[in-house]
């Protein structure tokens, strides 16, 4: 008898897993929406519907323990399947999905990113990080007192809205660039975000290196400024800084820094081993701007932005208790970010010569189609020669805004179903996607029918009508998207209140086991708040 693919674990089995001390990867497959819902503090978002996009790179190890996750409803099973075919060996389902979790009395928290926004509040405990509200930053502006204000998000994020008159330095480039921005060692440097993890930990990154200005968070981000009454800026100009060469200064303060926590530094036969060991997972990630990825980086090096790294570390690192290189090329970001990864739990190191060390990294293939899309020239006619069933999968939102007219909205995880309670035995089925990585996966769940596909973009430019539903998917339905946390980045100051009094109630709801992998000093608020769970 051939063994089984998987096999089915409990609750208080799985929780012992995750504190073994061994490497395991819990993926919890269910879509966007439904993962930030309620999801397992350690759990990773792999939707099902890129699954095999998303499982390579967060879980490259094929040997790697793995459990998988769902709501009870056989995703998860089918998944397992999906991953022993690309090689995957110790494979194993949670039974009875999330449910069974809860019901074996283990919290589900909401939200996204778990482990760091925790991290974050900790942070703040351990260090008594300094803040200032919406309404004093406003007064020091309008007072014409000297600051600094700089964004720690993305450039994307900056874009969108924004504290008037901060500057966009991600975070983790704040190490390489601050001294450029604020000079003078009076002048206060205050760091904000949306909400409060990156202010917290961009100010404790320049905290940690010793800079000599006041550094100071602005409590709650621009949720705060908003809440307080306050215009937040939209479409900001003001570019990220240009990458500029480190100062030594800067260097040897990373350098201690990372020495102070124990993270070595590596050279390129020590990093290799680390590479080459088949019973370990090790990431190699190049923690630099995107720019300076795409100009040139180790090859097989994946790309992780330092400060969003630190934001959302489960993006990144899908395996508890796995080893993690980080690369730059200046010495001066990836040994501070690799100190607070670090203090997140993980074993780090850096290497020297960052992106220019001769190392050997294996590639990791996406998905592609077995068939080409159809062009947009072709499709009126193929669509009237052959009156297929129209599947949009692109995500529910962008549906909701504009469709093929006609076209049913799916989701990899139900399409197979939709598609044979919605079409003929003989119908053709023409999928419309977002990407093409999207169709591949999707197209796999459909055996032995006819199928084409194309590129949403494509139906839209060949003037082939459209509509849109507003109200379609209907909330409920749209399990690809986590409305809990965007709509307070859309003017929803009851949102907002929500998201700050959930970021700010994490830690009450963890239990010890899930705290005790963060390294950080000891504080006495800390304390009181996790003796308060135990």
């Amino acid at each position: 008898m051939p063994s089984p693919i998987f096999s089915s674990v409990s609750a208080t089995t799985l929780r012992a897993w995750l504190n073994d001390g061994a490497e395991i990867a819990l993926l919890d497959v269910r879509e966007a929406g439904q993962f930030g819902e309620g999801h397992p503090f350690f759990a990773i978002p792999t939707a099902y519907s890129q699954l095999e996009n998303d499982v390579p790179r967060l879980v490259p190890r094929r040997g790697t323990r793995v459990v998988l996750l769902d709501a009870g409803d056989g995703v998860a099973e089918r998944a397992a399947q999906r991953l022993a075919a690309l090689g995957y060996t110790q494979l194993h389902v949670l039974a009875g999905g999330a449910p069974a979790w809860a019901a074996a009395g283990y919290v589900l928290f909401q939200g996204v990113n778990l482990p760091s926004k925790t991290f974050g509040e900790l942070v703040e405990h351990a260090f008594d990080t300094p803040h200032l509200s919406a309404q004093e930053l406003q007064r020091r502006q309008q007072a014409g007192e000297p600051l600094v204000l700089l964004d720690g998000r993305t450039l994307a994020e900056h874009r969108k809205m924004t504290i008037p008159g901060a500057t966009p330095v991600p975070n983790g480039e704040l190490a390489l660039h601050w001294h450029a921005l604020a000079p003078d060692p009076r002048t206060p440097i205050v760091v904000h975000c949306a909400g409060r993890t990156r202010s917290i930990i961009g100010a404790q990154i320049l905290r940690s290196l010793g800079v000599p200005n006041p550094v100071i968070a602005l409590e709650n981000g621009t949720q705060g400024w908003a809440l307080a009454g306050q215009q937040l800026e939209d479409g900001s100009p003001r570019p990220a800084p240009a990458p500029r060469a480190a100062r030594a200064q800067d260097q040897a303060a990373a350098t201690a820094l990372a020495a102070e926590a124990g993270v070595p530094q590596l050279d390129a036969a020590q990093a290799q081993a680390w590479i080459d060991d088949t019973t370990r997972t090790t990431y190699v990630l190049d923690v630099r701007s995107a720019e300076e990825f795409a100009a040139g980086t180790l090859a097989g090096a994946r790309h992780a932005p330092g400060g969003q790294l630190l934001q959302a570390t489960d993006q990144s690192i899908g395996v508890r208790h796995s080893r993690v290189l980080l690369l730059d090329d200046e010495a001066v970001r990836a040994p501070v970010v690799a100190s607070w990864l670090w203090r997140l739990g993980y074993e780090t190191a850096t290497v020297a010569g960052g992106i220019r060390a001769p190392l050997r990294l294996p590639a990791q293939p996406e998905a592609t189609p077995a068939i080409p899309p159809l062009a947009k020239q072709d499709l009126a006619a193929w669509v009237d020669r052959h009156a297929p069933l129209l599947v949009d999968i692109q995500p529910s939102l962008a549906y909701r805004q504009r469709h093929a007219a006609g076209a049913l909205w799916s989701v990899r995880p139900r399409l197979a179903a939709q598609v044979q309670a919605a079409a003929r035995a003989d119908q053709p089925v023409l999928l419309l996607a977002a990407d093409a990585s999207t169709a591949a996966l999707a197209l796999a769940e459909l055996p032995g029918r006819t199928l084409q596909w194309v590129l949403a973009a494509d139906w839209h430019a060949a003037g082939l009508p459209v509509e849109s539903t507003p109200d379609s998917p209907a909330d409920s339905e749209a399990i690809d998207y986590l409305f809990f946390v965007h709509d307070r980045h859309d003017g929803n100051l009851d949102a907002a209140r929500r998201y700050l009094d959930w970021e700010t109630g994490l830690i009450a709801q963890c239990q010890p086991d899930e705290l005790t992998g963060f390294r950080l000093p000891a504080a006495k608020a800390r304390g009181e708040r996790c003796a308060s769970i135990v």
